[in-house]
């Protein structure tokens, strides 16, 4: 075991180095952007608006991290639709981060993960409008021809 390594209670290693707005390191004893607890837990409404607003700030890292709280606290039933929508937000982490082939491929999982629930629209989740979006975003990615941009922010429910 590391002794530079900080852990939790059970050992679990934990990093608590400060983050830049795309979940990046920062040297210890910058200034970050706030993280999201690891114990954090919201209801299914609640995370889709902690995360939109996340995904709006600019902090696609940060909303994944709460997407991924909704995904390892959601019923069996969900946990497909909460693992890909957590992927999708790392893969847009990715594209800006100009890993446009890491990008492409999470973008792609998480699309498998979530077409399962286009009829459904789960808690109003535009699922189609991200697949959309999801699978335009990772064939421009992949595409070497293809003028890509900055890339576009998901929005998870249409009102």
């Amino acid at each position: 075991m590391s002794p530079d390594r900080e852990r939790d209670a059970t050992g679990r290693p934990r990093n608590a180095r400060p983050r830049d707005a795309l979940g990046r390191p920062l040297p210890r004893g910058a200034s970050g952007v706030a993280g999201v607890p690891d114990n954090l837990v919201l209801s299914p409404a609640e995370s889709l608006r902690q995360a939109q607003r996340l995904l709006d700030e600019g902090k696609p890292f940060h909303a994944h991290e709460v997407l991924e709280a909704a995904w390892k606290a959601a019923p069996d039933a969900e946990r497909d639709l909460w693992q890909g929508l957590a992927q999708l937000a790392v893969g847009l982490t990715h594209a800006l981060r100009g890993n446009a082939a890491g990008a492409a491929s999470v973008l792609t999982r998480g699309a498998d993960h979530i077409c399962g629930y286009a009829d459904q629209r789960p808690y109003g989740i535009d699922v189609i409008g991200l697949l959309d979006w999801a699978r335009s975003l990772a064939g421009r990615l992949g595409d070497p021809f293809s003028e890509v941009g900055p890339p576009s922010v998901p929005r998870l429910r249409r009102t």
